[in-house]
């Protein structure tokens, strides 16, 4: 009997930390071998998330101590600017290591693959470190790509994110007293997935992200100039064909609805609105932020690198 390879998370405690505990537990063929909160230090994973069983606890433990645990994959769930410490001593330690980051750190180094694998797929040549894309940059990118080719200057985004968003440390992002009956704008130029959405489609997009009341999901509303008029017929048939084979994406008629989709593993394409003359379309783009736009995402890519079938453990 194959033995299950062992997996551990560093950043364990937030949002999307939990998330990806329920997507090991339910995969036949991974072992959680090791989960990491300097908060958590020391409680029972099964405390915390209610579809783990087990004694295994929560460790503190710093980027040598993960390194010598000696797993099969690590997922660094960590902020922005955490990742090198644990990259640099599972280079030194076990290089052959799969390493998926979900922050931002990596997403610009030609040396690692960018796992977005319903436009990137066919780009991975068996790297051991995968770059997991951001959430909002998940939703522009399935979004636009069908259309790239077919523009006629940089797409605008308006974007609107739960505020889980904005992780667990306190913010005015994540406080639900200031959210409360509110829409805040934030970061409305230059945005890192602003800067990631336009390396990876070449060409630049304008993004414009706030954050809203609810907990979990994006909305995100595309406006896309066309370089030449295009019936709604012709444009959602790109759409259709794009994601045929694609499971986790779903193109519908309507614009999709933010609360429809938190909870769920995909990502949702519709309204296709053309402006007089068919010269113009608006797009709406949904997904669970801590789902498609995170965990999930880092679960296609692990199962990709360690040779499952990419949607294993992932409900579809």
């Amino acid at each position: 009997m194959t033995r299950p390879k062992t997996i551990g998370i560093v950043g364990a405690r937030g949002h999307t930390g939990q998330e990806l505990i329920r997507l090991v537990a339910a995969h036949p063929g991974l072992e959680l071998a090791f989960v990491s909160s300097r908060e958590l230090d020391g409680q029972r994973v099964a405390d915390h998330n209610d579809v783990f069983a087990g004694e295994l606890r929560f460790e503190s433990l710093d980027a040598d101590a993960v390194a010598a645990k000696g797993a099969d994959a690590v997922i660094l769930a960590l902020p922005n600017g955490k990742a090198a410490p644990f990259v640099a001593a599972i280079d030194g330690a076990k290089p052959d290591t799969v390493i998926v980051d979900l922050s931002a750190d990596y997403r610009f180094d030609a040396g690692w693959y960018y796992g977005l694998p319903e436009l990137t797929r066919a780009r991975y040549a068996g790297e051991r470190r995968i770059s997991n894309p951001g959430c909002y940059a998940t939703a522009m990118q399935l979004a636009i790509a069908p259309l790239v080719e077919h523009l006629a200057g940089p797409p605008q985004c308006f974007g609107v994110s739960g505020y889980s968003g904005a992780g667990t440390t306190p913010s005015d992002k994540n406080d639900t007293a200031l959210l409360a009956d509110n829409l805040m704008p934030y970061a409305l130029t230059n945005h890192v997935h602003e800067r990631e959405v336009s390396k990876q489609l070449s060409l630049p997009v304008e993004f414009m992200p706030h954050v809203a009341p609810h907990f979990r999901g994006i909305t995100l509303t595309v406006n896309l100039w066309l370089s030449a008029p295009m019936s709604r017929e012709a444009v959602k048939a790109l759409f259709d064909a794009r994601y045929a084979d694609e499971p986790l994406v779903e193109v519908i008629d309507d614009a999709p609805w933010v609360s429809r989709i938190a909870g769920r593993h995909g990502a949702q394409i519709g309204a296709f609105t053309m402006a007089p003359g068919n010269g113009r379309v608006v797009v709406v783009a949904t997904l669970d932020n801590l789902l498609k736009g995170a965990a999930t995402q880092a679960m296609q890519n692990l199962n990709l690198a360690l040779g499952y079938d990419e949607l294993t453990s992932i409900p579809h």
